[in-house]
């Protein structure tokens, strides 16, 4: 049988290659607002107005009624309709890149009646798994108090909410937690989120007419990937196997508002990897939260895209508490900062320059010897060694610049004798012959 020509094929994949950077490109456009600045003024526009209507109702030392100044909460709490018969309005409520999520409204309202989560693949009805995967939009509420110890992810489908106001709900527990994976319009608001677990390699549902093999997870408390028009508000995390909340694979239009977060070490986590070109339009608004004790860093950690972090609580950390990598926009406003005893803790820090230092940690401690400058990546993944590992990693790792050029220069005899014998060593075995007979040189 005749081929075509080489040139054929080759100028087919070339047309190939064009059409999946075109639609890569339109995927990206269509992802990102062109003006994050006007998102950003309309956020402060909203707290403006919240707060110039609860001085004129008497100001915040009671004269006010409902009103906080806090234009999310005072946007379902004082509307003048008691918000348990008007949940939904909740979803017209939203500010910064999250505020076009609709979660479920318009959409009937679902009960969970019961915290059992038996089969993953066959939920039973008046469970939260079993109204997680409906399609179409829907309202998700609680009838009490409730633990719900997941035995496999969450896989919330598109237009939902999932509203624990009116009851103590709790997720998590030493089981799996919640997975946002390709949907978009999602409401999570008022519930407990904590050690959660890895889970997988298992068959899940994610809608009525699918289910799939699911490999094993992170272990994050809410996980976003490639999702879009997402808010997380009013939420409690701690306590998960890696992230609280981590967003990457091209999420965005996200906002993180009202939450609390609390003894973790790696807590937001947005954009996985310097190298992913599509994470440049991811979009989030992290406002309002407040980042309690015992974290860690990543408050957040922000890669590409445009992160507006705005009036947060930051009572401590140990590591840091914002970083970025990948040239983000981070406009970082009106955030209070408590900083810890630690005085490394308390300086403003650059990433080593060389992209090893921040997979591993052995190049780190390299770039760390040279005083380059501080790298406090290192003495992040120090937390992941055992035995003299972890040992001579935090040595090297995560001091200060001025630390590290004094240690540099205490340390200098050792590297010095130890660079000379793997550098002399070698050429002595192949002239002797035997690694005893490099001693009759000495």
């Amino acid at each position: 049988m005749a081929r075509p020509p080489k040139s054929t094929g080759i100028a087919f994949s070339l047309l190939l290659l064009a059409a999946a950077a075109a639609a890569s490109d339109l995927l990206l456009l269509n992802s990102t607002l062109p003006d994050p600045a006007a998102v950003v003024a309309d956020l402060h526009s909203k707290v403006a107005m919240s707060r110039r209507r609860m001085q004129e109702a008497g100001g915040a030392s009671g004269g006010g009624g409902c009103l906080t100044g806090n234009p999310i909460d005072d946007c379902w709490r004082c509307s003048g309709t008691d918000w348990r018969q008007d949940r939904q309005r909740l979803a017209d409520c939203g500010i910064g890149f999250g505020r076009n999520a609709l979660g479920g409204k318009g959409g009937p309202v679902y009960v969970v009646t019961d915290s059992s989560d038996g089969d993953p693949v066959n939920p039973v009805p008046g469970t939260l798994r079993h109204a997680a995967i409906q399609e179409g939009p829907l309202w998700i509420v609680f009838a009490s108090d409730m633990a719900i110890r997941l035995n496999e992810e969450l896989l919330v489908n598109s237009y939902k909410t999932i509203d624990g106001r009116g009851a103590r709900v709790h997720i998590g527990g030493g089981g799996a937690c919640i997975t946002l994976q390709y949907v978009s319009n999602v409401i999570i608001h008022n519930v407990h989120v904590h050690d959660c677990v890895p889970a997988g390699n298992a068959n899940v549902r994610s809608s009525p007419t699918h289910y799939g093999w699911r490999t094993r997870s992170d272990g994050d408390g809410i996980s976003l990937f490639g999702a879009r028009d997402v808010w997380v508000d009013h939420c409690a995390l701690w306590r998960c196997a890696d992230g609280l909340v981590d967003a990457i694979m091209g999420s965005t239009a996200i906002t993180v508002s009202n939450s609390y977060f609390a003894h973790h070490d790696e807590v937001m986590l947005l954009g996985a990897s310097d190298a992913y070109l599509p994470d440049s339009g991811m979009q989030v608004t992290i406002a309002f939260n407040r980042f309690g004790p015992g974290l860690v860093q990543r408050m957040p950690r922000c890669r590409r895209g445009y992160f507006h972090i705005v009036n947060n609580d930051y009572t401590s950390w140990e590591m840091y508490a914002i970083g970025g990598s990948a040239n983000p926009t981070i406009n970082s406003q009106g955030n209070r900062y408590i900083a810890p005893g630690d005085p490394n803790a308390k300086e403003v820090s650059m990433p080593c320059p060389f992209a090893l230092c921040h997979q591993n940690c052995c190049c780190c401690c390299c770039c760390w010897l040279l005083a380059v400058m501080p790298c406090r990546v290192c003495s992040g993944r120090c937390r992941g060694l055992r035995g003299a590992a972890r040992l001579l990693c935090s040595l090297l790792g995560g001091q200060s610049r001025a630390r590290a050029a004094a240690n540099t220069q205490a340390w200098f005899p050792f590297f010095y004798f130890a660079a000379y014998i793997l550098t002399t060593v070698p050429s002595r075995v192949a002239e002797k012959g035997t690694f005893l007979g490099i001693f009759a040189a000495y």
